[in-house]
């Protein structure tokens, strides 16, 4: 498996409504993407223009064509990435 987190900050206040909106459209896209076991988008109740992704694929081979495919392409490069400041962490799952 390949855990990856994203966080995301707001470049204004005034983005935030945009970027949740979209967020909420990749999600489905983004479940039926192959090798995507798990895509979910939270927004910080500490810091409202923060954004962070949990994303788990199967292979890093997965995610990376993900950002190929349509939820990247047609929501996440036009609509969120110009409105944020990204983070991506590949990371280790703990425990397991």
């Amino acid at each position: 498996m390949f855990p990856l987190i994203v966080s995301l900050e707001a470049k204004t206040a005034a983005d935030v409504p945009a970027i949740a909106a979209a967020l909420a459209r990749m999600r489905p896209l983004c479940l039926a993407e192959p090798g995507c076991l798990l895509w979910e988008a939270y927004h910080s109740e500490a810091d409202p223009k923060v954004f962070v992704l949990v994303e788990h694929w199967e292979t890093r081979a997965h995610w990376e064509a993900h950002g190929k495919l349509g939820a990247i392409q047609t929501i996440y490069l036009p609509e969120v990435l110009p409105r944020t400041r990204r983070a991506a962490h590949p990371s280790t799952l703990l425990g397991v």
